[in-house]
């Protein structure tokens, strides 16, 4: 097949870049060059659009773990690496240039997502799926956004640089955003209504889904529509072809053929499906010399495992290829060497390098081998954790790509999330329920985790500590304490007892200092700094 890349239209930085020329131009290795207009007459225009779509978010996750998970109160960083250490005492500066680059990254997809927007009315029947995958990334980068930066523009068009039309496009208040999110959300499940399941790509299901989150994590959460989404995906997930990763106890390996399974035997099966959710293996054998099944060694990626039931939608890298994108220098069918892309180098097992995905002490005292027996030996590196001496660094295992091009998918959404989720719009904001619905999919999960279920009544304190040790290291801790209003209770308390500097205001991120310094008096900057 005749190899063509791609050189979408690029957008320098973020919003400042609408005031600057770009081009828009599609080369070709033959060598033909097509315009924009041009790419949108030829048959699948839209489709290499909306994979250049995809391809701009593979940067969207590179520092995510800086600026969501290193701020919670899950991760530490060294004293000695950078400012690193800054951003985990919540002295983060408004030049700090993760908080730039993520802004604009997240700004620069949207801009691709706009190109296929505004025409959309030229995609072929059989490509209206694209215009519903751009209206979901459109969607999701703001959701990046707000609850980021919290009070931000949100981009519906691409912006003619050569006028003033920009700056239509000024901060709004958080709600108008969420609004606006919620609104695309469901503009993009009526497009994705039928399109095939690829979940390395948006679809109908991630959209219902992700429309409730963000109903939940409005200023003022709105919990009947989010419950009403949720439930329409977990009572037919089975339709949408969504399930945990979970064997049964009656179906689990019998690892040493005595034809009794052990506890310890059952933990080792569960902690391989957790495992395997992030596309990662361990061996299991039986050790003689404490009669013990164990896991092995260290975790691995398989990538033959990362397509799998729990995955709603992630983003795809690979070491080497990876189907699905198209990239500026890849070709159709095969993405090569794009970038050195890969999501946050510090979550990774080279993470250690940075010093900076440490796992706090408040983190050890709830995830330790013998309070959750399958989750913590998927999520640690065993090798790093020592219970004798508390304050030695312990070191995430959770993604073990090796190198800055990654073999990990990133994970945006999978169906664990989805049933914690489920069970916190029945709870709607209250302390506890006893809904019936809410307690079946908590216990879903904690079944999954080998740990007693619960009966009769559910707190809110228990699901936000459930989705606490679930979800650890997948940048969820900072928003779900934000959305359960319990972040300036909790970091308040971590950062008295750390030396750290958190305040109300510092939940947010600050607007990035060139943004402002290239709009001057067109952006307020966040309180606090």
């Amino acid at each position: 097949m005749k190899r063509i890349y791609i050189n979408l239209i690029v957008v320098c930085f973020s919003i400042s870049a609408l005031f600057t020329s770009c081009e828009e131009e599609l080369d070709l290795t033959n060598p033909t060059a097509l315009s924009l207009e041009e790419l949108l007459q030829t048959q699948n225009g839209f489709e290499l659009l909306a994979n250049g779509i995809l391809d701009s978010y593979q940067k969207v996750p590179a520092n995510e773990f800086l600026l969501i998970e290193l701020r919670s109160d899950n991760s530490r960083a060294n004293t000695e690496n950078g400012n690193f250490p800054e951003i985990a005492r919540y002295n983060v500066d408004p030049n700090n240039g993760d908080v730039a680059t993520y802004y604009s990254n997240n700004m620069a997809t949207i801009f691709r997502a706009n190109t296929i927007i505004d025409n959309r009315f030229l995609a072929p029947d059989d490509l209206q799926y694209t215009v519903g995958e751009a209206y979901f990334m459109r969607a999701l980068c703001h959701f990046n956004l707000v609850r980021a930066y919290q009070n931000v523009p949100y981009i519906d068009k691409v912006l003619d640089p050569n006028t003033d039309e920009a700056r239509d496009y000024p901060q709004l208040p958080e709600a108008e955003v969420y609004e606006k999110i919620i609104d695309d959300f469901r503009t993009s499940i009526a497009f994705l209504n039928g399109a095939e399941q690829n979940r390395y790509r948006p679809t109908e299901g991630a959209a219902i889904c992700l429309a409730a989150k963000a109903y939940l994590s409005q200023p003022n959460p709105n919990y009947g529509e989010a419950e009403l989404l949720l439930a329409s995906v977990v009572e037919n997930n089975g339709s949408f072809g969504y399930d945990l990763l979970f064997t049964e106890r009656d179906n689990a390996e019998d690892l040493t053929g005595d034809n009794i399974v052990t506890d310890r035997e059952y933990f080792a099966n569960l902690a391989l499906d957790f495992g395997n959710i992030f596309g990662n293996d361990i061996p299991i054998e039986f050790n003689e010399t404490d009669g013990e099944t164990v896991l092995v060694g260290e975790w691995s990626n398989n990538p033959g495992l990362e397509i799998n039931d729990e995955i709603i939608f992630s983003i795809a890298y690979d070491l080497v290829s990876s189907d699905n994108y198209s990239t500026s220098d890849s070709g159709l069918d095969d993405q090569v060497e794009t970038d050195s892309e890969s999501f946050s180098f510090a979550m990774t097992l080279q993470g250690p390098s940075n010093g900076v995905n440490i796992a706090t002490l408040d983190l050890l005292s709830i995830m330790t081998p013998e309070l959750q027996p399958v989750r913590f030996p998927v999520t640690f590196r065993s090798i790093t954790y020592n219970p004798a001496e508390i304050t030695n660094d312990t070191y995430t295992s959770k993604f073990p790509t090796d190198g800055e091009i990654g073999d990990n998918d990133w994970i945006i959404l999978r169906y664990a999330d989805v049933l914690l989720l489920y069970a916190e719009a029945i709870l709607a904001g209250g302390e506890t329920t006893t809904d019936q619905r809410a307690i079946d999919a908590y216990n879903q999960v904690r079944a999954r985790a080998g740990l007693e279920e619960a009966f009769g009544i559910l707190s809110k304190q228990e699901l936000l500590d459930e989705r606490r040790v679930e979800l650890v290291y997948e940048n969820q801790r900072l928003y779900d304490l934000i959305r359960f209003g319990e972040a300036d209770n909790v970091l308040q308390q971590f950062s008295n007892e750390n030396s750290l500097s958190y305040t109300a205001d510092r939940k947010y991120l600050p607007f990035p200092q060139r943004e402002i310094d290239n709009l001057p008096g067109f952006y307020t900057q966040n309180n606090g700094y």
